[in-house]
């Protein structure tokens, strides 16, 4: 055989594995790509998913911050609205029985910078001291199996207030905590002035102990105490 042809030879045999080998890197190149838009596709959505999880968590626990106003509110109502009961608001300590206390700005243990009341009305983390439980309309609670969950989402903590008996309510003009206009019952003239006000903190949690709502409200009463 010539040298001619074994020059031709020795080429088209050593064609094909140079292709072999540029194929192997582009599909590599190609095989890296696609992993990089995987896996940001994948953080993209584990993103969005604990999104979603904390916006669940926040929307939970304002709910069951608002029910707990409402209870409140509530035991308010039907305790100061019937004759021979009234609120067990006490002074210099929160009451056990519905979390109710008188406002005292110079009791430090209760307003101070470090007082329970103070704490639980400003604190970021979970706080129970002196407040009372709200366990919903049936008493089941809020979390654990044997619960309200059948209805309702799970709670990491059931929500909890504090009522504050913050006095008298004064006519117009008759002091800061006076009512906005004539509420009298003809509608003129100073208005209920045995009527006190109350103001409500509560608590809660969503599905997440880390997830924490605090809400507040004042409600206007007849005290009959």
């Amino acid at each position: 055989m010539s040298k001619f042809h074994r020059s031709l030879l020795y080429r088209r045999d050593a064609a094909p594995h140079a292709q072999r080998g540029a194929a192997l890197l582009v599909s590599l190149i190609f095989l890296l790509l696609l992993t990089i838009l995987a896996l940001s596709a994948s953080s993209r959505s584990l993103l969005q998913e604990r999104m979603a999880g904390g916006l669940r968590n926040a929307q939970q626990a304002q709910m069951a911050a608002n029910a707990a106003l409402r209870a409140a509110e509530w035991t308010i109502w039907s305790r100061t609205s019937q004759v021979g009961k009234y609120m067990d608001c006490q002074n210099g300590q929160i009451s056990s029985d519905d979390g109710c206390v008188v406002y005292n700005a110079s009791n430090a243990s209760l307003y101070g910078a470090s007082g329970t009341v103070t704490n639980f009305q400003t604190s970021s983390g979970w706080i129970t001291t002196g407040a009372h439980t709200y366990t919903g309309p049936t008493g089941q609670g809020y979390t654990g199996s044997n619960t309200m969950t059948t209805n309702y989402s799970q709670l990491a903590q059931n929500p909890v207030y504090i009522i504050e008996d913050m006095g008298l309510e004064l006519p117009p003009g008759a002091g800061t905590q006076h009512e906005a206009g004539a509420t009298g019952p003809t509608g003129s003239g100073p208005g209920q002035v045995s009527t006190h006000v109350f103001r409500i903190t509560a608590r809660a949690t969503g599905g997440s102990p880390n997830t924490v709502s605090v809400l507040q409200s004042t409600f206007d009463a007849q005290a009959t105490n």
